[in-house]
C-alpha cells in the first residue's frame, strides 16, 4: 500500500476480546486500520461519530445482540456490515440479511477469509457505473444521490435496494434472473447466499406497496420484473 493512500477503516464489534485482538493483527497486517469494541452500545456510539468503511458485527452479545445493533445502525448509516456468528442456521442468516447485513460468516473461520470477505463487500458496495435517474410513472430512482421517491415522498432505502430497484425500473417488463441481479449489483464471483436477492426484493416490495400503474412481480422459476399495466 502506498504510504499516502488512506487505509480502509474497520470496526469490529465482539464481546470476545481474544477474537478482536486476533482479527486486528491480521487486518492491520493486510493494511487495514482496525478498531474494536465489545458491546452494541459502544459500537453505535462509535458509528455515530466516526466514519468506517466496514463493520464486523458479532451476533451473540449481551445487552444488545448483533441483530438489534444492525437494526439501529441502519436507521442512520449504510456502512457495509459483515455479521459473525457461531449460529449457522438459515433463519439466522436470513434475519441478518433482512435487517441490512451485506454478508454473514459462521464461526469458526479463518482470518484470511475475513479479509477476503471485507474486500469483496467493499467492491460490491461501489455504486453502479454510469450514475443515472429513471422515472416510472409515480416512481423516481436517482443514482446520482441514491434517492428514491414515490408519489413525491422519499423512501428510506439502503444502496443495494436502490441499485436493485433502478435496474428493474430501467427496463420495465424485462425479466431478470437472480443470477443477472447478483452479477450486476453484487458483482461476479459473489460467494454469499444467492437468496440475498430474494430478501432484498421482499424488502423493496414492502416499501413500494401497491401501485396503480406498475408492480414488482415474481416470475416463478425465472426471476423478477417490473410489470407495467
Amino acid at each position: 500500500m502506498d504510504n499516502n493512500e488512506k487505509k480502509i477503516k474497520i470496526l469490529m464489534v465482539d464481546d470476545d476480546e481474544h477474537i478482536c485482538q486476533l482479527l486486528a493483527l491480521y487486518l492491520e497486517r493486510d493494511g487495514f486500520d482496525a478498531e474494536f469494541c465489545h458491546n452494541g452500545e459502544s459500537a453505535l456510539a462509535k458509528l455515530g461519530t466516526t466514519a468506517y468503511d466496514a463493520v464486523l458485527l458479532d451476533v451473540m452479545m449481551p445487552v444488545m445482540d448483533g441483530f438489534e445493533v444492525l437494526t439501529a445502525l441502519r436507521k442512520f448509516s449504510n456502512v457495509p456490515v459483515i455479521m459473525l456468528s457461531a449460529r449457522g442456521e438459515p433463519t439466522d442468516k436470513i434475519t441478518g440479511l433482512d435487517r441490512g447485513a451485506d454478508d454473514y460468516i459462521t464461526k469458526p473461520f479463518e482470518p484470511q477469509e475475513i479479509t477476503a470477505r471485507i474486500r469483496a463487500v467493499l467492491r460490491r458496495s461501489k455504486p453502479l457505473k454510469g450514475k443515472e435517474r429513471v422515472d416510472l410513472f409515480n416512481l423516481s430512482v436517482n443514482l446520482s444521490d441514491f434517492t428514491v421517491t414515490l408519489n413525491g415522498a422519499k423512501l428510506d432505502m439502503p444502496p443495494k435496494e436502490i441499485e436493485l430497484l433502478y435496474m428493474l425500473a430501467k427496463t420495465p417488463m424485462h425479466v431478470f434472473t437472480r443470477e443477472d441481479l447478483l452479477n450486476e449489483i453484487w458483482g461476479e464471483g459473489y460467494s454469499g447466499d444467492p437468496r440475498t436477492v430474494d430478501v432484498h426484493i421482499k424488502r423493496v416490495r414492502e416499501k413500494l406497496g401497491d401501485n396503480p400503474h406498475w408492480r414488482l412481480t415474481t416470475v416463478w422459476g425465472v426471476g423478477y420484473k417490473i410489470e407495467v399495466f
